[in-house]
């Protein structure tokens, strides 16, 4: 760990201890290494300061706390407070949030999931836009993009200063300014059709390693799963939108999917690759959110990401779900 990281950490340490010690008054604890924060363990419990990632930090005080035997676990942090009390209300014994005050701790109340926000009626001109070059439109939290096999390579905007709304080509922000400068000429639907041709080529299964196969992979898992939905053992798997908002492209974050077992019973897919400790709890948030009656919920990962963390945590759930390892292919 680097000098600067070093320091920092044992200044939350210091930071957690005091705000137990005042919270809790005096007794003997043992100060653990925890990344993105700090944690300690006292009198069998475990109390976990979030600091880098706030929101994320649930499942993985969580598995710290399993890590040292501790079934209690306090969560503590500045903000997204009300999102980590409403998550941890989904399990079994409930992980304690608290917001920090200053040098005082206040019990979370949990906040209700977000609204998804409506699409402007506008951006709907281009969907047949975006079908037309051969992209997948996909609207969550009313933002309007094209994807190919799950990797977002448009979006439809509105000009915050003309006011007209248009669709713009590219991986990203940056890529989408940088290809405006460079193709502006270029009609939208070419554009995004030579786009989405060498996308596809690298994003294919079985195709080789490349830096746009390895962007929102569990995405392209995602896309899997719609392409055969045997795989989960459902019926049909369509794309459905996420708790929240995604909050960029760049960083790795479940999605999700809807649709039927083969007995016509709903069932809710949340696809992650890689070991997340959030994604639990994310899966959870997701199943609360989606309004149907008795759904199930699945969380598919790639076989090698079955990992036995991910199974004690859906352990903890107050309502069952289940682990599906998707074979590679």
């Amino acid at each position: 760990m680097p000098a600067d990281q070093q320091q920092r950490s044992r200044l939350l340490g210091i930071k957690l201890g005091a705000l137990v010690r005042d919270h809790a008054g005096e007794a003997p604890a043992v100060l653990g290494v925890f990344g993105g924060g700090a944690a300690l363990v006292r009198d069998g419990e475990a109390w976990v300061l979030g600091d880098e990632q706030p929101a994320r930090v649930l499942g993985q005080a969580m598995a710290w706390a399993r890590q040292q035997g501790c079934e209690r676990v306090h969560v503590l942090a500045e903000r997204k407070t009300g999102l980590l009390a409403r998550r941890a209300g989904y399990f079994d014994p409930a992980p304690l949030v608290f917001r920090v005050e200053g040098r005082s701790l206040v019990p979370a109340d949990p906040e209700p999931l977000p609204v998804p926000a409506g699409m402007d009626p506008a951006l709907g001109d281009l969907v047949d836009l975006i079908e037309a070059g051969g992209a997948e439109p996909v609207v969550e939290h009313g933002v309007l993009s094209g994807e190919v096999l799950g990797l977002e390579v448009c979006r439809a905007v509105r000009d915050p200063h003309l006011g007209v709304v248009r669709l713009e080509v590219g991986v990203g922000a940056h890529d989408r300014e940088a290809f405006q400068l460079v193709h502006g000429d270029v009609p939208p639907v070419d554009a995004l059709s030579d786009v989405v041709a060498k996308v596809a080529a690298v994003r294919r299964p079985g195709g080789e390693d490349h830096p746009l196969r390895r962007l929102g992979a569990e995405r392209l898992l995602r896309w899997q799963l719609v392409q055969s939905p045997g795989l989960v053992g459902a019926a049909s798997v369509y794309v459905a939108q996420p708790p929240i908002p995604r909050p960029n492209l760049k960083d790795p974050v479940p999605c999700v999917a809807a649709g039927e077992d083969t007995e016509g019973h709903p069932v809710l897919v949340v696809c992650s690759v890689g070991i997340d400790l959030d994604l639990v709890p994310f899966a959870a948030d997701a199943r609360a959110g989606d309004g149907r009656e008795g759904v199930r919920l699945l969380v598919a990962v790639p076989e090698r990401d079955a990992h036995p963390v991910t199974r004690a945590l859906l352990a903890r759930l107050r309502d069952p779900a289940e682990l599906v390892a998707v074979p590679a292919g």
